[in-house]
């Protein structure tokens, strides 16, 4: 007698192992899409993320820049320049120099004022009822009296 040889009939069937690598196979490609999709939707925050750190360090500069710029003002030197330029004082012993544009009548009274400082004398200024005939006739008032 002969053994029987057993042959495999294909029925259409899908094996355990056929299985087990399509599960697989179907996992991995859902992690990969899952994980393309993180990485896309990163570079957005990520281009933020630069953006963000380049206006942080600019304001960090303006900002010690500030800190300095205060403490300077905060400083005696600041005030003895700014009281010199700004406020044309003097220290005891200077003499304070005014420049005067030439037409301008210029009279210096030796009582109010020190050693070689000019005082500039403003025109009177006119009355109130001058300014509005002014306005509202668009010529000088009329002269009265005598």
């Amino acid at each position: 007698m002969q053994p029987e040889k057993k042959t495999r009939r294909r029925t259409g069937q899908l094996s355990g192992v056929q299985v087990m690598f399509a599960a697989i196979l179907a996992i991995g490609l859902a992690l990969a899409i899952n994980l393309s999709s993180l990485i896309t939707s990163a570079q957005p925050l990520q281009e933020k993320y630069r953006q963000l750190s380049t206006e942080i360090a600019r304001l960090e500069r303006e900002q010690a820049a500030l800190v300095i710029e205060r403490d300077y003002a905060r400083s005696d030197a600041y005030v003895e320049s700014w009281a010199r330029a700004e406020g044309k004082m003097v220290k005891p012993g200077d003499v304070l120099v005014v420049p005067v544009p030439s037409g301008i009548g210029v009279e210096a009274t030796p009582e109010a004022a020190a050693p070689g400082v000019a005082i500039e004398t403003a025109p009177p200024e006119p009355e109130a009822w001058m300014l509005w005939w002014a306005l509202f006739f668009d010529g000088p008032p009329p002269a009265f009296g005598g």
